[in-house]
This record gives C-alpha cells, structure tokens and sequence, in this order.
C-alpha cells in the first residue's frame, strides 16, 4: 500500500510541475472529445453542394432541379453551361457531384420514351457518394412514377390499379438499429473511445518509459535497484498510472453521458456496462504502454509501439470496414486489439440492446488483458532494475 501512496504522490508532484505532461492528460483529451463531438454533433449530412448541367431548359427539367434541391442530403449550388465545366468544378471539390439532364429531355418523355438524368459523382468521397446516389435516385424515382401515374390515369386506369401494376412486387427494408442513420451516435460515439484509447497507450509509455530517460527508476521503484519485490513494484506502477487512468476515464464518461442522454438518446442497453467497459479499456491500455516501455527499455521505442498498435486500432475495429471482409491475417490482428472488443461491446449495448450476458465475455476478457499486461510491466520493471546500465536511453 505504502508504494502505491508514495508512487501516486510522486506521478502528481511531477504532473503538477510539468504543464506539457498534465495538459495531455486533463485538457487535451477533453479538447479532442469536443472535437470530435462537434464534427458529429449535425448528425446526418444534409445539403452536400450539388451542380446542374441542364440542357433541355423545360418546365420539367426545372420541376426535377426543384425537386433535387428539396432532397435533404442535396442542395444545388451551381448551375453549370457545359460538361467540360462541370468536369472542372468536380475535381476542384467545388462540388461533390454533378447532375446531367439531357437536351430534348421532356420532349423524349411526352413521346413515352425512356429519358436518362446522369449522376456524376466522386466516389473516391464513400459517404458523400452513397447519400447523393440515394437522394438523387429518390427525387428521380418520384418524378418518373409520377408522370407514368398521370398518364396511365388519362387512359382510365385507377390510382390502386397504377400503384399495383408499377410495382407488383416491393421490398420492405426494416432498420433494427440506429433507425435515422444519425453520425454522431455511429461514428462520432465510436471515435471518442478511439481518441482516448491512443492517449491513454501513449500516457502509460511515456509514464514509464520517462523513468527510464531520466534514470529515476531506481528512486521510483525504491532507491535501489533491488528493493521490494515485485507486489512492491506491481503497487508502484499502480500508483503511477491511477492519475492518467482516473482523467481519461472520467473524461470518457462524461463524453458517453453527453452523447448519449445529454443529447436526448436513451440508448436501449445498458449505458453503465458500456462504462464499466470503458474505464477497463484505459487500463489495458495504460498498461500496454507501461508494458511497451519496460520491456524496450526506450521511451522513443516505446511511443512508436504505442503509436503503431493504437493509432490503427479504430480501422481494424470493424466500424468503417466489416470484419468479415477483411482477409485472415488482418482479422486476425484486429481481435488481438483490445479496441475491437471494447467498440462491439458499445455497439451492441448503445445501438442493439443486446443482453448483458452477450457482453459478459468482453468484459472478461479486457479484465484479464489488463492483468496479464499489468504482470509484464511489473516483471519488465523488475528486470530493468536489476541493470541500471541500460537506463537513460530515449
């Protein structure tokens, strides 16, 4: 008890006189939860800037402009004179997609023939591209059943009659979860965890690791290279990393609580699990790091490892790309992260309501990845000690 009181003393008093080292610990982190929530905080991307080639300047090509601007994700911003125009303003970005109407564009549809509207988009903008594909295709969609309903109804068919024959056979699509497609509960909820999970990797390798710099691991763990033992150096390291441990967590409480009930979500599992799993997440993640610098004996070696496994982390979670998609070996490490376990746990309790007993085994799981990473800290530490000779490295 004595060396984790002593240890934790000393992290403060070293905290408390380096404003760099506590900024990235208290303020930092909650600059960058802010950030990510206010990038979200719209959630769904409305009015994505469209341009206009019209070419046929009929009442109905400015009928479906019209009716393309009332869409939610599209609003036209530019209307161009020419293709070679609009193929300019798409490579600078001025626009994310152009839409075509061809000349003779009503004529062609008052003669019963099929007229075609292009979609020029930039798909290299994933996000962008699928929503102006389904706006776009939506307002068509509408205008086209429209004007066959009309003149179907002008040959005598009834309204049930049109509907039916149009579509004799439809699709029903069911969202289970996250009904409006909302950002900021799907991406923005799962970055933040991300953001903090990198921070708190990084916190536990510079923690240690700067021990080892500044050849203060002897007085750290007791004076000697050889005192205590190892419950001494486990309670120390303890010690030490409660700080960052306690201002990450916290801050990624108060992030969950606002984007969740703060913003009037009320998700349909169970908020505390979620944060029970996350305050582990930053201890196997602070110990990771502690890990990295004991055994490296490098504080630069030890910030790049922590740089190379956290960094990628939100990448192979499976939230931007399917885990079933991906080949092997890239699945294979992303279940050895810690972050892909943590971030299907929230998922399936914030987005799914899942029952608490599909989630028991991750958090078993990242109790006993913090304990198994805790033990080779301590036992890198113990080792470190015993060879003052390879202190001082960066």
């Amino acid at each position: 008890m004595n060396s984790i009181v002593n240890s934790f003393r000393r992290e403060a008093r070293r905290l408390a006189a380096d404003p760099w080292d506590l900024a990235m610990v208290t303020w930092v982190p909650v600059l960058g939860a802010l950030v990510l929530w206010w990038i979200f905080s719209a959630g769904l991307p409305r009015h994505l800037a469209v341009g206009v080639v019209d070419e046929d300047h009929s009442s109905l090509s400015r009928q479906l402009v019209r009716m393309l601007d009332a869409t939610p994700g599209v609003q036209i911003t530019q209307h161009y004179t020419n293709a070679a125009e609009a193929e300019r303003a798409l490579r600078a970005v001025e626009v994310y997609a152009v839409v075509t109407i061809p000349r003779d564009f009503a004529r062609t549809v008052k003669e019963g023939r099929a007229a075609q509207v292009t979609l020029l988009h930039n798909a290299q903008m994933g996000t962008h591209s699928g929503l102006l594909q389904r706006d776009v295709r939506t307002a068509v969609g509408t205008l086209s059943a429209g004007i066959e309903m009309a003149a179907r109804n002008k040959r005598g068919e009834s309204a049930q009659a049109v509907r039916v024959s149009m579509e004799p056979i439809h699709t029903q699509m069911v969202a289970l979860f996250n009904v409006s497609s909302n950002y900021e509960q799907f991406l923005g909820a799962a970055l933040i965890p991300a953001l903090l999970h990198i921070l708190a990797m990084t916190a536990g390798a510079w923690t240690v690791g700067r021990e080892l710099r500044d050849r203060s691991l002897g007085q750290w763990l007791g004076d000697a290279p050889g005192a205590g033992g190892v419950l001494s150096t486990a309670g120390a390291l303890l010690g030490k990393l409660a700080l960052p441990w306690a201002t990450l967590t916290l801050t990624g409480l108060l992030a969950l609580v606002g984007i969740t009930w703060g913003r009037g979500w009320h998700p349909p599992g169970n908020l505390w699990w979620v944060a029970g799993a996350l305050a582990l997440l930053m201890a196997v993640s602070l110990a990771a790091g502690a890990a990295l610098a004991a055994l490296t004996r490098s504080l630069r070696t030890a910030l790049s490892g922590a740089g190379f496994f956290a960094a990628p982390a939100f990448a192979f979670s499976g939230v931007a790309f399917p885990l079933s998609g991906m080949p092997g070996s890239a699945r294979a490490w992303a279940e050895a992260m810690p972050f892909t376990h943590y971030i299907r746990l929230q998922i399936e309790q914030l987005q799914m309501g899942a029952p608490l007993a599909t989630s028991v085994p991750t958090m078993v799981g990242l109790i006993a990845a913090t304990a198994v990473l805790w033990l080779v800290a301590t036992v890198g530490l113990r080792l470190a000690a015993r060879r003052p000779e390879t202190w001082g490295g960066r």
